[in-house]
């Protein structure tokens, strides 16, 4: 395995930490987290399989659905192995070479996860402003496309942390502020200079914003369409067909927006409050976006009842 270089002593490994100030609690923390686990890993998987399974549900809209839902999975698969082997084993060190990973990882799919809500977000927009073209607009070799360009953009985007990381200068600092590696997190322990770190960290910041931004755009030209039509029950018809998207898109974006008011504007914060709302980022969307898509999407909603009641019966 390689080393990292240091001025003073050879670090092959970074020490993780869970909640600060509650480390005597590790063990009953690790209940709700393996908790959400058993709910988000099968919630996510239900509706891939239901999308999968059902030739109704075959259309843009859930195809989209779909693409969150592995990004969610993704996150969950990427930041929960760290996170048990602390609050379960009180295990804390990890490799350097697993640490800089695990950090493309999250931030990948968090990336990819940003970019889903946006195009869901123009899904909903062109579904609204122009029904009549939405099909054809929205091929499914088109939808097919839109994804790769989508995948592949948020992983070169991050693809440059783990090497810029490496190159690095670490001392005897290694302890880093979360239960999962972060690249700004990491940054922060290295001696030598990191301006390089900093400014793709910020540039990288600045895409994700960028995407909030677009779906910000894209529901103010949704509001001026739905405003548009005839009748409130209309209305009201078109805002349904919005309303899952958009709470997962608060569920995303909120601990994001909090955590950066917090360090452009507010000096003096509690550790806890970073951690806590970091590990909100990671565990809540994947835990809430089946949950909300069942109950909020009649066409799911009555799929995933139909499968139970016909496993009930065999």
């Amino acid at each position: 395995m390689s080393i990292i270089n240091v001025s003073h002593a050879e670090i092959t490994t970074f020490i993780l930490v869970g909640i600060p100030g509650l480390e005597y609690a590790h063990i009953w923390i690790s209940i709700p987290i393996c908790s959400m686990c058993l709910i988000a890993l099968p919630g996510n998987c239900t509706i891939l399989f239901i999308i999968k399974t059902e030739p109704s549900l075959h259309e843009p809209m859930y195809y989209f659905l779909s693409m969150l839902s592995l990004s969610d999975m993704g996150l969950s698969f990427s930041s929960l192995p760290t996170m048990l082997r602390i609050f379960l084993f009180k295990a804390s060190e990890i490799s350097a070479n697993a640490c800089f990973a695990q950090q493309f990882f999250i931030h990948g799919f968090t990336a990819l996860e940003s970019s889903v809500l946006l195009i869901m977000s123009f899904d909903r927009f062109l579904a609204i402003h122009n029904p009549l073209r939405y099909s054809s607009i929205l091929t499914t070799l088109r939808v097919a496309q839109i994804g790769t360009v989508c995948f592949f953009k948020s992983f070169l985007l991050v693809l440059p942390f783990p090497f810029t990381l490496r190159m690095l200068t670490y001392c005897k600092k290694r302890q880093l502020s979360h239960s999962y590696c972060l690249h700004e997190d990491v940054m922060k322990l290295a001696c030598s200079d990191n301006q390089i770190d900093v400014i793709y960290g910020f540039f990288g910041a600045l895409c994700v914003m960028v995407d909030f931004m677009l779906i910000a755009m894209s529901y103010i030209l949704i509001l001026k369409t739905m405003l548009g039509t005839a009748s409130r029950k209309e209305q009201l018809k078109v805002f349904n067909t919005c309303v899952s998207h958009i709470c997962a898109v608060i569920i995303f974006y909120l601990p994001i927006i909090n955590l950066a008011i917090v360090h452009r504007f507010v000096h003096h914060v509690s550790p806890l409050f970073n951690v806590v709302m970091a590990n909100v980022l990671l565990l809540v969307p994947p835990l809430m976006n089946p949950i909300v898509y069942c109950v909020k999407t009649r066409q799911i909603r009555v799929k995933v009842v139909t499968k139970l009641c016909q496993k009930q019966i065999y």
